[in-house]
């Protein structure tokens, strides 16, 4: 049985995580309010910018986290594959979460619940995926009650995030529930993690795996190109957004303008009302 390690250098990587998971959650949320308060095509690139910031959000939290873990030992890789499959998982799901409350607004309590599970769920897949990535001498063992629990947590924390999303406004209110988003990411995260075992055999191949530091350049020019680009759409955007509340549901239809009468018919109408 090989030695855990989740912080094999110290509270940085813990740290580190957090902050980005708090980073993607505040503009997730700022951009999910752009977009639940606009129409036609302005919503769906808001909504695409949403789940894009939140889903690598929460996978570079996780890919962050993981350069802290260690096993004694041994040296851990990573199949190139299935870590970006894990993105591409993470911001599928977000944006299945996302795109269901931006659209489906006549149910907004069973559309919070819907995009929730799926979202939760989805992201679930994204840890595990990634943790499938790793390459090491050894087989990998899960405690399933901790498992479910973690899934637990990551259906919770989705349903929190969406909720979030359609209720929240103001730039205080976000930068208080962005942290309180990152807690729960980082739940998810280390409580997956405590249900791991790892089962050390030498004889596994090692070699279709690359070393995590490989991935940190191209994980920084991207992290970097995010927040250019999303502190540009926040400055070209409108200075502030309706305040109309969202889980309520579509708001009651204004009452038909009565016909527009004819200049001539209106003359005609005021001299016979005259001539009585």
């Amino acid at each position: 049985m090989g030695a855990i390690h989740h912080a094999d250098h110290g509270w940085v990587t813990p740290a580190v995580s957090y902050f980005v998971a708090c980073l993607g959650a505040f503009v997730a949320l700022r951009s999910a309010r752009w977009a639940l308060v606009s129409t036609g095509r302005s919503r769906v690139i808001w909504l695409l910018f949403a789940s894009t910031s939140l889903g690598a959000g929460i996978w570079s939290m996780h890919f962050i986290a993981m350069l802290g873990f260690s096993v004694s030992g041994v040296e851990i890789t990573y199949q190139p594959g299935l870590t970006v499959l894990s993105l591409l998982v993470a911001v599928a799901v977000v944006g299945v979460g996302l795109f269901t409350v931006g659209y489906w607004r006549r149910r907004p309590v069973l559309s919070l619940l819907i995009g929730g599970l799926t979202t939760g769920l989805g992201v679930a897949a994204m840890h595990y995926l990634g943790m499938a990535a790793m390459v090491l001498p050894g087989h990998l063992g899960y405690d399933h009650v901790t498992v479910w629990l973690s899934v637990g947590i990551a259906v919770f924390a989705a349903t929190a995030a969406l909720w979030a999303a359609l209720n929240i406004r103001g730039t205080l209110a976000v930068l208080a529930a962005a942290p309180v988003m990152g807690v729960a990411v980082c739940a998810m995260h280390y409580t997956g993690m405590a249900a791991l075992s790892v089962q050390l055999d030498f004889s596994r191949s090692t070699e279709s795996g690359v070393m995590a530091l490989q991935f940190i350049f191209p994980l920084g020019v991207g992290l970097g190109c995010y927040v250019f680009f999303g502190s540009l759409a926040f400055a070209v955007s409108p200075s502030k957004p309706s305040t109309q509340p969202l889980l309520a549901g579509p708001a009651a239809p204004l009452p038909p303008r009565p016909p527009r009468v004819p200049p001539q018919q209106r003359r005609s109408m005021t001299g016979s009302g005259a001539r009585r």
